[in-house]
Order: structure tokens, then sequence, then C-alpha cells
């Protein structure tokens, strides 16, 4: 029988390539991209789609590039100014990504994601009243738009009014009753106002209706104080991180994270030099922001994180020798001696009892060695450590240097803002420690 040959057309192929993209196979939809653009280089669809591949391979640059040259072909079209700004934003340019938002909604006025995505900014920004506006305009087009709810609690929750606050976020639920970021945040709003009966009661209901969801158990503990674990579960890192891979870095950058440049600052205060002549690990390491920063030290850098979705762009970064998928006491344990250095950057906000990290940090030091961590720091009535409504811990400095003595380790403490949330400062404590340069343990 002969073989039988489809023809299809350009935009045809373009669509299919699109139909790739939405199904997650983003290798097929690069290559099939690719060779459209072989033989039809200013295909706007290509061109666009291929510039959103480009950006979740971690060639950014070159994604704003191809959706520039798009809409200077197609300048007419809303989604794709939108998703220029997602991306905009993503990269840290969030001016830039304000400009694409704003000329989505005037070539669309009711395109809902757009005014969401700007209220997003217009927040972190500081302009809550602009955001509030432009998350209620979502809503006045897409009723059932459950992220601008959740947004639009956020800003009443941070200007004062909570009880509105609370309103929102029943109605996200309602939208989609099975979301854990809205239910976390309703727990929340409900310590905010000093109901820490509600706040429990709704999170037995959350645990009894999903018991296997790990946010719900932690959120449980946190908000009622029973039962808290010494430190976050592998499941509750990993399933808080692996979905907020692709954005951490543009919104950390916009609360003004200071946590990677304080490390890097303590690391340097060690005394040990900068010359590529050391094994150094990044503990906990996420997209790899610390990457770059410790690099100039690192004869061989290696990072280890449990979130799947980080290491994904700690690998584009290109930085990196190894990148383990893994939980860190246990890859500590197992590399006795191994290290110069040993650097992390709020990794152990999801630790509450820090004995178990000490003693295998000292392990896989070698004599003369160091460790450089952030904590965020507890409020002084507290003795050791506190597990925060919003999921984190703190620490109590005296608990942190009294750990690290233990172990043999010699700390230097400092304290420093770790970055700003809800426009507050977060304080926290900037560690470094060595073990002696005579301590020959195994």
């Amino acid at each position: 029988m002969a073989e039988q040959r489809v023809e299809i057309s350009v935009e045809e192929a373009a669509q299919v390539g699109i139909a790739f993209l939405k199904r997650g196979q983003v290798q097929d939809a690069e290559l099939l991209f690719e060779k459209l653009l072989s033989v039809f280089p200013q295909q706007p669809e290509a061109l666009h789609f291929s510039g959103i591949v480009a950006h979740k391979q971690g060639r950014t640059d070159e994604g704003i590039a191809r959706l520039r040259r798009s809409l200077e072909l197609v300048p007419d079209q809303p989604d794709w100014h939108s998703n220029l700004g997602v991306v905009l934003e993503n990269a840290g340019d969030g001016q830039g990504a304000m400009q694409a938002f704003a000329r989505a909604i005037e070539l669309n006025p009711a395109h809902a994601n757009a005014h969401n995505n700007l209220g997003v900014l217009q927040r972190l920004f500081g302009r809550p009243e602009e955001a509030e506006a432009s998350y209620r305009a979502a809503i006045a087009v897409a009723p059932e738009h459950a992220d601008a709810y959740r947004n639009l609690a956020v800003v009443l929750d941070q200007t004062g009014r909570t009880h509105e606050a609370l309103v929102a976020y029943y109605k996200a639920i309602t939208i989609e009753p099975a979301n854990p970021g809205t239910r976390r945040l309703l727990a929340q709003a409900y310590v905010t106002i000093g109901d820490i009966d509600r706040a429990i009661a709704f999170c037995e209901e959350w645990v009894k209706a999903e018991p296997r969801d790990p946010i719900a158990r932690h959120t449980l503990a946190a908000c009622s104080q029973r039962d808290v674990p010494a430190r976050a579960s592998d499941d509750y890192v990993a399933a808080s991180f692996d979905t907020f891979a692709q954005t951490f870095e543009a919104k950390l950058t916009r609360l003004e994270y200071r946590a990677p440049s304080l490390v890097e600052a303590s690391l340097a205060a060690t005394g040990l030099r900068p010359d590529k002549q050391l094994d150094v690990l990044d503990a906990g390491c996420g997209t790899g922001w610390c990457g770059p920063l410790l690099s100039p030290w690192a004869r061989r850098l290696s990072g280890v994180d449990l979130s799947t979705g980080m290491l994904e762009h700690a690998r584009a970064k290109g930085v990196y020798d190894e990148l383990t998928h893994g939980e860190l006491v246990a890859y500590l344990q197992q590399h006795a001696s191994a290290y110069d250095a040993i650097v992390s950057a709020d990794t152990l906000v999801y630790f509450g009892a820090l004995e178990p990290f000490a003693a295998a940090a000292a392990g896989a030091l070698r004599p003369g060695g160091w460790v450089v961590f952030t904590v965020e720091e507890a409020e002084p009535a507290t003795e050791t450590f506190h597990l925060e409504v919003h999921g984190r811990y703190n620490h109590a400095a005296p608990y942190v240097e009294a750990v690290l003595r233990a172990v043999g380790l010699t700390p230097h403490i400092d304290r420093a803002v770790l970055r700003n949330e809800s426009g507050l400062p977060v304080g926290g404590l900037v560690v470094r420690a060595t073990r002696s340069a005579g301590d020959e343990r195994g």
C-alpha cells in the first residue's frame, strides 16, 4: 500500500506546535517550531511560541527577543502581550511586564488574566489601591477567576481589611475547593484576626478531606501548635516549591530578597579565598540563585535540593558540576569530610530542630572548613525554634549558637534583614561556623 502524505498549511503546523506546548510536550514543540522557522523565519505564531519554549528551557533572553519580534509582526494580539508580560515578570523586569499587561488590557479590556497579573505587580511595587482595582476588574469580567479572588484577599488583608479578605478567600475556595494555596491563606487570615479556634477547625476539616496532603498537615500543626514536627516533611517542601519554581526568583527579587548576597558576604568574611580551589556545597540550592555567587570559590560546586522543579532551573544556570535530588541531612551524612564550604540560603527555615543538620554538616566539613547559612530570627521569648503559620520556622540566636558548639563548630552570628514581606522587613540571622583545622574526625 502506498504511503499517504498529508499536507498542512504553515498556520496549521504552528497550531500543532502550540498544542504540543499546551500538553507539556516542550521538546516536540521546539522541534516543530524550529523546523518551521528554518523555512519561514518570520512566521509569527512559530516565533511567539518558540519564545515561550525558549523561556521554559532557561533561555529567557532569547525567548523575550522572539516574543518581541512576533509582536512587531502582529502587534494587536492581546494574549501575546500578556504572554510577554508573564515572561518579563519571571525575568525580573516588573516595569516591562506591567507595560505589557497594560497593552493587553488596552487591546482587550475583558482580558481577566492581564488585569490579575497587573494587580500582582502593582501590589509588589507598593501600589495596593491600584492592585485592588485591577483584581476587581478581573473579577468583573471573569466572576469565577479564583486567582483574582485570592490576590484580592491578600491585598485586603495587607491593608487591614481582614474580614473582607476572609470573604474573598471563601469565594476563592468555593471556586477551587481543593486549592491548598487558598486554604493556607485562609488559615493565616483566621490567625491574623485572632480566631485561632476557627483556624484550627478549618485545618482539621482540610486534613479530614485531604489526609495525605502534606500542606494541610503542616498548616494544622502551625495553627494549633500541636504535634509540631521537628522539621517540615520532604513531601511538604517538594509540594511547596515544585509549583513555585517558575516564578521563584522574580517574586523574591521584588521582595528585595537578600539571603544569597548575605551568605556570599559571610563566606567572604571567613577568609577563604575566591580562587576556585575549594569543594563547595550549595545546600538546598533551589533555582541555583547562589550558584554564580559561590562559583568564584569553587573548584567543584555541588547542589542538593528536594524540588525537581527547582533543580531544573539550577541546571539551566550552567555553574554546577553536580546537582542531586535528595534530602539535605541524608546527603551530608553520605559525604563525610567532602567539603571545604557548605552554604545554605534560607533552606533551614524549613528545619525546626537544627541538631541533625549541624551534626551532619560538621561531619561533611574538612578540617578548617566553614558552614554558612541564614535562618529567620525568633521573637525574644522563644527559647529554641517556633513554627509560624506561614509554614516556616524561626530560631533563637542562643539556640543556634549552642547547637553549633555542641558539634564542635565555632560560630559567628550577625543579624540582617533577609527580605521584605507584606511591606515589613523579615529579620534573620546570618551564621558562619568553622570546624577547627586540627579537628581530624573521620
